[in-house]
């Protein structure tokens, strides 16, 4: 049958496509250290659990309002009103299945074919493709690690045009880790009101900050505020992705158009989700407050092992679970007797010779880039570092092109 030119146009997400292959490596019997999926390796909290359990062996197994649970939008809006300094009604907060649909319903109500989108790169790779799957034009906006891989006006200023509808900001950041500061994100916000751009704010890794608080582009005055909308949720805070609970909030004729699609395609999210999710934002933090801490010392440690290896040259994140080595060093050299030219060829490489899943910096919009989660055990993490130094030892015939970062090759001995 004929496919549309919408599906056409867009790609599989590169980082679900990787997960699915480290998975039939390992169902094969192989030992796979996957560091490519960004989903905490952590259990759900026990008394999360027990809220959804209460909820299964009370009936709350019917439909709910396509907004969400008026608890949950309550308990939402607490949230947001002591946590980020931003005053939402309940009916101004929208719940969806896991933040991605509400990214997704966000700009399908704010892009209409024709508008050009800036999105900072590297990005997560969602972001272009919802723009596509809207009509809009994707226009992305390169940082390097000379700005800490993010934005400022005058960057967005110079690929400003009439069409210039919206900007997708993510804080802290996927792939990078980078997370703006306060002065950072009051320019922007100042840059989005001269020219009434409208903000999509993905702050679903705010509780995974490791220096400072987390900050909110909507919370620099009213006319960011009603220029935004905030998407977060309790997947990456609470280990609950496959719960599947995001939510929005912004302006009530966006949230209520938002709802508008939601009501015609998943309706609501899970009923039973939705109660566990009241006792992630109302319950105990102690788990979440624990996760952060051993995400802090994965990261250090990370961080030590990488600044040994050859090629690689690593930023120190200030937040999310990710490291994002710049490994042009490497290219144009061979491993385990195979030639490593882009960063897909690195990571190809990792995965068949050392067993180790990372995804390509090209997926995010960065080539010459790995993405590395630390979402793993420090067990995990010490073999996986094991097996990526072994295999840089077999490293041969680095090119004659001098690269940013090239090392020599490692002793044989």
């Amino acid at each position: 049958m004929r496919l549309s030119t919408r599906v056409q146009a867009i790609s599989p997400s590169p980082t679900v496509s990787i997960d699915a292959k480290a998975k039939e490596m390992a169902r094969q019997g192989i030992d796979v250290i996957s560091f490519g999926v960004g989903e905490p390796d952590f259990d759900t909290p026990g008394n999360v659990k027990a809220a959804a359990v209460s909820a299964i062996e009370g009936g709350f197994t019917k439909y709910t309002p396509v907004l969400g649970i008026p608890e949950l939008r309550e308990a939402v809006a607490a949230k947001l009103r002591t946590e980020n300094g931003l005053d939402y009604r309940p009916d101004q907060i929208l719940v969806s299945s896991g933040a991605k649909e509400s990214l997704y319903h966000a700009v399908m109500a704010l892009c209409e074919p024709g508008d050009e989108v800036f999105i900072p790169a590297p990005y997560w790779v969602t972001y272009p493709e919802q723009v596509k799957l809207a009509g809009g034009t994707p226009v992305v906006i390169e940082a390097t690690a000379a700005t800490d891989f993010k934005v400022t006006p005058g960057m967005l200023r110079e690929r400003l045009t009439p069409r210039t509808r919206l900007l997708l900001l993510n804080s802290p950041s996927n792939p990078t880790g980078a997370v703006y500061t306060r002065e950072e994100l009051a320019g922007l916000a100042a840059f989005c009101v001269e020219h009434r751009i409208a903000v999509i704010a993905d702050e679903i890794y705010e509780k995974l900050i490791y220096e400072g608080e987390p900050v909110s582009i909507a919370s620099f005055g009213p006319e960011i505020k009603a220029l935004t909308v905030v998407v977060n949720g309790v997947s990456k805070s609470h280990a609950m992705t496959g719960w599947r609970i995001g939510y929005a909030a912004g302006d009530p004729g966006v949230i209520k158009a938002m709802s508008s699609l939601q009501s015609h395609s998943t309706t609501h999210p899970c009923s039973i989700a939705q109660k566990a999710a009241v006792e992630a934002l109302r319950g105990p933090q102690d788990e979440p407050a624990r996760m952060r801490a051993e995400f802090r010392k994965r990261r250090d440690y990370l961080l030590g092992r990488l600044e040994d290896f050859p090629g690689f040259r690593t930023r120190k994140p200030a937040g999310a679970f990710y490291v994002f080595p710049n490994v042009e060093g490497l290219l144009g050299s061979r491993l385990a007797g195979r030639e490593v030219r882009t960063d897909l060829d690195l990571a190809e490489v990792l995965l068949t010779e050392a067993r180790v899943a990372v995804v390509p910096g090209t997926a995010f919009g960065a080539p010459g880039h790995l993405r590395i989660s630390y979402a793993a055990s420090m067990e995990r993490l010490a073999e996986g570092m094991d097996r990526i130094e072994a295999l840089l030892r077999t490293v041969e015939q680095v090119s004659s092109t001098k690269r940013p970062g090239e090392v020599v090759p490692w002793s044989r001995t």
